[in-house]
């Protein structure tokens, strides 16, 4: 059998497994390159606030912390709204001391958790639809690395949600609808739908599938483009080759 019909067997059949997730790939990349990825990150719903630490209210030394709480590590001093305090880890537990007088601020109640929310929001007119504090089997768009967390969601273009660390009253994530479309466009992308892990067989499977059906495509369009005298040759050929085959049987 010629070249030419080979690479058209070929190609038209290996077309026919990996056709639709070439389609897939391009309407999911499409996707992912028009949209700004800043925005898919939730940058722009984020205040952009400079907050500075008033020393003269930090009267909880560390001293102090480290005699209260002697096994504490990777401790910080930080902000919560315009309150000083300190964040650090007690064994695998996140604690907040108050730094002024190291009383404890962790886990934050709902109605805290709400205010953090609109005090990091860029809208403040923004309206709360609903609130969740999530401790177990968190959604596919938050870490479980983040638990506990306050999950509040605003009224607003393209849904937001803030994820509010209940340990460290700290802005863990952002989501929003478009975040939501393109996490699921990478999946079918990238063909791990679950894990979202590029270096995956089924990828590398139908990638070498379709660069093979590529190559048997390149070599039809040879043939499609090749000037007609070459055609008619190739054809002569083709006739005395099959003429030879059929004088030796």
């Amino acid at each position: 059998m010629s070249l030419h019909r080979n690479s058209r067997k070929y190609h038209k059949w290996l077309m026919l497994f990996v056709g639709l997730q070439l389609l897939t790939w391009s309407i999911t990349g499409t996707y992912m390159v028009l949209m700004d990825i800043d925005y898919i990150h939730g940058d722009s719903l984020v205040a952009n606030k400079k907050q500075t630490i008033a020393f003269n209210n930090v009267n909880y030394s560390f001293s102090e912390l480290m005699n209260d709480h002697s096994t504490a590590s990777d401790i910080e001093l930080g902000l919560l709204l315009n309150q000083s305090v300190y964040r650090f880890n007690d064994g695998e537990q996140k604690v907040m001391l108050s730094a002024f007088d190291g009383r404890q601020l962790s886990p934050i109640d709902e109605t805290l958790a709400m205010t953090i929310a609109k005090d990091n929001y860029t809208n403040s007119k923004a309206l709360i639809t609903h609130i969740q504090l999530i401790t177990v089997n968190p959604p596919r768009e938050l870490s479980s690395r983040h638990l506990p967390a306050w999950r509040i969601d605003f009224d607003d273009f393209a849904s937001p949600s803030f994820y509010i660390s209940a340990n460290s009253g700290q802005l863990v994530t952002k989501r929003h609808s478009y975040w939501r479309i393109f996490d699921w466009m990478f999946a079918f992308h990238v063909m791990d739908y679950i894990d979202e892990e590029p270096g995956n067989k089924l990828l590398l499977v139908f990638t070498v599938l379709a660069f093979i059906a590529s190559i048997f495509g390149l070599v039809l369009t040879y043939f499609r483009l090749m000037p007609k005298k070459n055609k008619r040759n190739s054809n002569v050929d083709n006739d005395l080759n099959k003429e030879i085959t059929d004088e030796k049987a």
